[in-house]
């Protein structure tokens, strides 16, 4: 198998560290989507007298304008000061009911964290983990969010940064996340074995998995 002899390709004795994205890895985007398009469009419609698809129209508009690799567009709190909606934090705690992980996840982590130290490398800013990683953070050694704690989207920087943090080489770290950008191609830039995590099968990618237990069959069946 591709995926294996791509594992089997690094010193898999010095994999000491498995690192995970969150929103489409671990959890679904429900609780995200809830956010950034119900109740910001629900809110703001109220706020400006508006219907719901007018609102949302010019919500998308103001989101596209901004755009996903300025740090803006991941920060709730500046959105809703942007349109004077009052605070995020207790918004976002009205939806905590959204947040749904995938079938597989709390498994793989269960199985992962007898022999590696787990960690998460989100772009999620900090009040989303909060939310995100409510019933499973007790699973990793360390959390970081690129945008919280750096200041910066995903770039190979970041995961050097958090290599460093951790104290361990890149080569130590398996890292799997949805986005082929910045969980695939960024990290292994910075010399990090990647996995792009592609559920719905669209990539012929030999790094491309179809889920997280996939991931956990090839580390526990090296």
């Amino acid at each position: 198998m591709l995926q294996f002899k791509l594992v089997m390709s690094i010193e898999t004795n010095d994999i000491k560290v498995i690192s995970f994205d969150v929103e489409g890895t671990m959890v679904t985007t429900g609780f995200s989507a809830a956010i950034w398009f119900e109740m910001i469009p629900q809110r703001y419609a109220r706020r400006y007298g508006l219907d719901f698809d007018e609102a949302t129209k010019r919500i998308r508009q103001e989101y596209d304008s901004v755009g996903d690799r300025q740090l803006e567009w991941y920060d709730v709190q500046y959105w809703f000061t942007r349109f004077d909606l009052g605070r995020a934090d207790i918004a976002m705690e009205e939806l905590q009911d959204r947040v749904i992980y995938y079938p597989e996840t709390k498994e793989v982590l269960n199985r992962l964290a007898r022999d590696y130290k787990l960690s998460v490398a989100s772009g999620s800013p900090r009040p989303f983990l909060k939310h995100l990683l409510r019933d499973i953070e007790h699973h990793f050694s360390d959390v970081f969010s690129s945008t919280s704690d750096f200041k910066q989207v995903k770039t190979a920087d970041f995961y050097k940064h958090i290599c460093r943090r951790m104290g361990v080489e890149p080569r130590q770290i398996v890292h799997v996340g949805d986005n082929r950008q910045f969980d695939f191609l960024e990290p292994a830039g910075a010399g990090i074995c990647a996995f792009h995590l592609d559920r719905e099968g669209k990539s012929n990618d030999p790094a491309s998995l179809r889920d997280l237990a996939q991931l956990a069959d090839l580390l526990n069946g090296r």
